[in-house]
């Protein structure tokens, strides 16, 4: 729904304009009737270049698709303006951030055995590409069994190959650690354009529930997930 250049502000009535406030950072964003130089780039809703054009015919063309003249660069001469939807954008962009913060507070564990099986190690790693392809930091546990302490080496020789795998997807925050009978590693995700699944299918596979633990790498009370 445009908003009305003969509001003030060409800001839209009742409860919609009351979303907007000193805090907001959509707030300072020109749109309609707000726009005041006289002339502007101007994108359409595809995003296609229309060119420049008289600021009043821009918002009128806008206006004719019920949509809103936005101001996308206001430093540029002359500042471009796109056709848009703002109410949609300003909803995508809030809902973008609050994803980011909930994955960015979350953890996901993954837990390995010393002698775990080829078969069982490759899924591990395919619900751990799936996690930090959803962005979220991976925990990576091993647990050692009965006698198997007394060779620590074989314990560190799997993590070190699911490090190996999930290159493509993440990076180790720092070295495994050793803590008494688990060695544990933080993973972070890499960028999203630039993660590439080895075995994770981003269209067939659904990831496992799992529990979110806390980042203490050394709590050993906290939920065991994807276990063996």
């Amino acid at each position: 729904m445009a908003l009305s250049s003969s509001s003030s502000g060409g800001s839209r009535p009742g409860s919609y304009q009351r979303r907007y406030t000193n805090n907001d950072p959509f707030a300072n964003i020109r749109r309609n009737a707000r726009i005041r130089v006289p002339e502007i780039r101007v994108i359409s809703p595809e995003g296609k270049q229309l060119g420049i054009m008289q600021t009043a015919k821009a918002l009128s063309l806008a206006q004719q698709f019920n949509l809103d003249l936005v101001e996308v660069a206001p430093t540029a001469q002359p500042p471009v303006c796109r056709i848009m939807d703002f109410h949609k954008y300003v909803y995508e962009e809030q809902k973008k951030s609050s994803h980011a913060k909930s994955t960015a507070s979350k953890i996901k564990e993954i837990e390995f055995t010393a002698r775990i099986a080829p078969n069982d190690f490759l899924t591990k790693i395919r619900h751990a590409e799936g996690f930090l392809d959803d962005g979220a930091k991976v925990k990576l546990r091993l647990k050692f069994r009965g006698r198997e302490t007394a060779h620590p080496e074989i314990g560190f020789q799997v993590i070190k190959k699911a490090i190996e795998e999930l290159a493509g997807m993440g990076h180790p925050d720092s070295e495994p650690r050793q803590m008494g009978k688990q060695i544990n590693l933080m993973m972070s995700p890499h960028p999203a354009n630039k993660r590439k699944p080895k075995y994770f299918d981003r269209n067939d596979e659904r990831h496992a529930p799992v529990e979110d633990v806390d980042s203490d790498e050394g709590d050993d009370e906290q939920p065991e997930t994807a276990k063996e």
